[in-house]
């Protein structure tokens, strides 16, 4: 996830599995971190998804931290947009 253009580009890196209670946060990082995210995000095919609201609420967990059970909701949202457009590209292809 990412911020759009007019203020330093921040990202952050979500993962959710099964054997967790809930999602975690992987990775953040502002300007050239943000980049390598991204990068590291389009070499494994990773869907990136910008939403500047999320990225507000997420940005300041610590890396390797759960997400609140505040977030659930609207990380379950994002996962599940994303798990809807891989799903997509697996039946065209």
């Amino acid at each position: 996830m990412s911020m759009p253009t007019g203020k330093p580009l921040r990202a952050v890196a979500v993962r959710y599995t099964t054997n967790l209670p809930a999602p975690v946060l992987v990775g953040k990082g502002q300007r050239l971190h943000a980049e390598r995210i991204l990068e590291i995000a389009r070499e494994h095919g990773i869907q990136v998804v910008q939403d500047p609201d999320l990225l507000e609420e997420l940005y300041p967990l610590q890396i390797e931290e759960l997400i609140p059970e505040s977030l659930y909701e609207s990380v379950a949202r994002l996962l599940q947009f994303v798990y809807t457009l891989h799903n997509n590209e697996k039946n065209i292809s």
